[in-house]
């Protein structure tokens, strides 16, 4: 019997109209568009500005672009994966909420959280899902609103993120198509420099905690970097080595987009030709889970059957890794 693999069979992505640059923050904070430029490569990012509105608000946007594509029905899809660090509420989940803006309501559908690694994280879990035989249709979503968690007082931290939403629907086949193989990992150590410290059992809301920076990221960026640049060049070089690939063998390299200066170290060490890695950050931001299937979205119409695609992401946990895809049409 063929072994079943999970392939990509649609993209679908949303990002919210307003944009807000460089410019705008460098009258809201100390600092400038050549600082942020130089530092992180990011010149501008999307915000959700829609009141009372979340995540799910921007999923199922980007859902609705899915179905409307690939001719997909609500009543088709039988799993929903999210990867999100924002989800609307505490509880009830984030997927669960995009599932009923979708109208979709025979599917399991639950959060996962791995941070800005989220993505590929659900990826893996949603192709283990189809490979078990039981699941045929599953949407795996990045999705994060980031402006609700930044601190706009904050110019280390403020200028990096933006928000947006990407998803791709996963279906089995008995090609040699589709997540081939990953490397995925977790040290605990990350948690103290990177982390939100209130709003969770720890350390639940109180008149304390809202009139301090504590409901916002807090991150030392030195140290995250420098676990970063490891992590997310070493996975995706070593994914590439377990599989006998070499950089020419590359299509694309989709990176999370968290700083220019770590993709530069994941394509010294792949090998990969700088024209086949997707960048979104310098227009994006820092999108955490969103950043990859946002960067697939933009960049989908170049894909070919059978094109080799490495993934790679590191977040908060620290969470890190890598995937290798065959593209599936």
């Amino acid at each position: 019997m063929s072994k079943i693999h999970a392939v990509i069979t649609g993209i679908g992505g949303y990002v919210p109209e307003y944009i807000l640059n460089n410019q705008e923050l460098s009258t809201m904070m100390d600092t400038s568009d050549e600082w942020i430029t130089t530092r992180v490569g990011i010149k501008e990012r999307r915000i959700l500005k829609e009141p009372n509105t979340g995540t799910s608000y921007m999923a199922a946007k980007a859902g609705e672009e899915l179905f409307a594509k690939t001719g997909t029905k609500a009543e088709e899809i039988d799993l929903i994966i999210m990867a999100t660090t924002t989800p609307d509420h505490v509880f009830p989940s984030c997927a669960s909420m995009t599932a009923e803006k979708l109208g979709i309501k025979n599917s399991l559908a639950f959060d996962i959280q791995a941070a800005c690694a989220g993505f590929i994280v659900a990826l893996q879990t949603a192709a283990s899902f189809i490979e078990s035989g039981k699941y045929k249709k599953v949407l795996v979503f990045g999705a994060e609103k980031m402006s609700a968690i930044t601190n706009y007082n904050d110019r280390t931290t403020a200028p990096l993120f933006g928000d947006g939403a990407g998803v791709v629907l996963l279906e089995p086949t008995t090609e040699e198509l589709g997540v081939m193989d990953s490397l995925l990992y977790t040290d605990g150590i990350g948690a103290k420099h990177l982390i939100l410290r209130a709003g969770g059992s720890a350390q639940p809301a109180s008149n304390e905690s809202v009139n301090s920076p504590d409901h916002y990221i807090y991150q030392e960026g030195q140290a995250v970097f420098k676990h970063a640049v490891t992590n997310m060049a070493n996975s995706s070089g070593d994914i590439m080595d377990k599989n006998g690939l070499k950089g020419e063998d590359i299509a694309w390299l989709i990176p999370h987009q968290a700083n220019l200066r770590i993709i530069d170290a994941v394509v010294n060490r792949t090998g990969v030709d700088y024209d086949k890695v997707v960048i979104n950050i310098d227009h994006f931001g820092n999108t955490s889970a969103a950043s990859i299937p946002l960067g697939m979205w933009e960049v989908q119409q170049k894909f070919k059957k059978g094109d080799n695609i490495i993934l790679t992401a590191f977040g908060a946990g620290f969470n890190w890794g890598a995937m290798w895809l065959r593209w599936g049409y």
